[in-house]
């Protein structure tokens, strides 16, 4: 691979994967509280859901990334991961059974689980230390727009045809098939498979944690740590309507919020390679306080549209940062491990953090668990600022 070209061919394709395919998820992401409350869902029992979900993708995205490592395959979990996906999504409209909509969560959940740490795997491959923030943030822009384009389309649909939520169920399945075929699109390179693929257990990517390095075990256990009271943004947009904001306000802020998610990932990835992950860690996790300490106190749109821009500020200074950093401390062919530990550890924590807010919202305390979370994540902060290293 030629190092000089930051953007290779594999990296726009699977960015254009990720801008159509979250076009089709967040379409109906910022929809699916108010659809659910509507058919009879109460916080609690969303909380629960969105767990079970994310506990799903937890446990497959290890597994699936420990998988690709002993394969030394990437592009089949890509491609069947995001071919699961397309389908689930659409699938929750047509029955309002419980059973069913669980099923087509966990199915869409098992989707990305599969794909995760393969497909990130394949971006560490087509960069260098110098470069991956770089890389991960592009991925993470083109990610975040479709995850602002989704709900913007959701918006001018609901604008016309207000409480018309089948439509928008239906149609989310078009941009997820374009993003399904743009994967077969993508050239398998390839890696040394690093062991038997022949009967491994589904939790075989936990022992990871023993083998790896002690500065991979201090960063996953900080992020571990703050997942564990990080809840879904569900749970904010929930907040965003307690404070006054119509359904259609709702959706404008969750767009707003990808717009500035996607408008500043790829200079905090370049921030991250000129001055190091850490910092821009930390970074994000000032504006999450910031988000989290604003959203618990009363308020009206405005200070919602601050909040949700510091809130963008804080994924875009984070999430595609945060691969970047655990990429530069394993080998290469140890990535799809690596970083589906990683990604799996932080959706197991889903459970107990969705769960949890789902239960204190129930008793009417929501506010609580909002400082609650911005607390722990303060704690976390100090933690990395202390006692973490940067180790490029």
């Amino acid at each position: 691979m030629n190092r000089k070209r930051v953007f290779t061919r594999t990296v726009l394709l699977l960015g254009f994967v990720s801008l159509f395919n979250d076009i089709s998820s967040e379409m109906l992401y910022p929809v699916m509280p108010i659809y659910l409350k509507s058919i009879g869902y109460s916080a609690l029992w969303i909380g629960i859901l969105e767990g079970i979900a994310e506990g799903t993708a937890g446990l497959s995205k290890g597994y699936f990334g420990r998988l690709s490592d002993a394969k030394g395959r990437r592009m089949p979990f890509v491609q069947l991961g995001y071919f699961l996906s397309s389908f689930a999504k659409s699938a929750v409209i047509l029955f309002l059974n419980p059973v069913w909509i669980l099923g087509c969560k966990v199915t869409d959940k098992l989707g990305k689980g599969i794909r995760t740490g393969a497909r990130d795997a394949v971006l560490s491959d087509e960069s260098s230390k110098e470069n991956r923030g770089r890389v991960f943030g592009f991925h993470r822009a083109m990610d975040t727009l479709g995850a602002a384009i989704g709900p913007l389309l959701a918006l001018i649909w609901l604008g016309f045809h207000p409480g018309s939520y089948k439509v928008l169920f239906y149609a989310a399945f078009i941009p997820a098939i374009i993003g399904v075929f743009c994967t077969f699109l993508v050239k398998e390179t390839g890696v040394q498979p690093v062991m038997s693929v022949e009967k491994k257990p589904f939790f075989s990517f936990f022992p990871y944690w023993k083998q790896s390095n002690s500065a991979f075990r201090k960063i996953v256990g900080g992020l571990f740590i703050f997942a564990l009271f990080n809840s879904s943004d569900v749970f904010l947009l929930l907040m965003a309507k307690q404070h006054g904001l119509s359904d259609m306000q709702v959706i404008g802020v969750y767009v707003f919020y990808n717009l500035v998610y996607a408008l500043f990932s790829v200079p905090f990835g370049i921030l991250a390679d000129k001055w190091g992950k850490k910092q821009s860690m930390c970074i994000g996790l000032v504006f999450f306080v910031v988000t989290y300490l604003g959203m618990s106190q009363q308020g009206g749109i405005v200070s919602v549209i601050v909040l949700f821009f510091c809130y963008g500020l804080y994924a875009a200074a984070t999430d595609g940062v945060s691969k970047a950093w655990i990429s530069n401390l394993v080998p290469k062919e140890e990535t799809g491990s690596a970083l589906g530990l990683l990604a799996g550890g932080v959706s197991l924590a889903a459970i107990f953090a969705s769960t949890t807010t789902g239960l204190i919202w129930k008793f009417g305390q929501g506010q609580m668990a909002l400082m609650v979370t911005a607390g722990v994540a303060g704690l976390v902060l100090v933690y990395f600022m202390v006692s973490v290293k940067e180790n490029h």
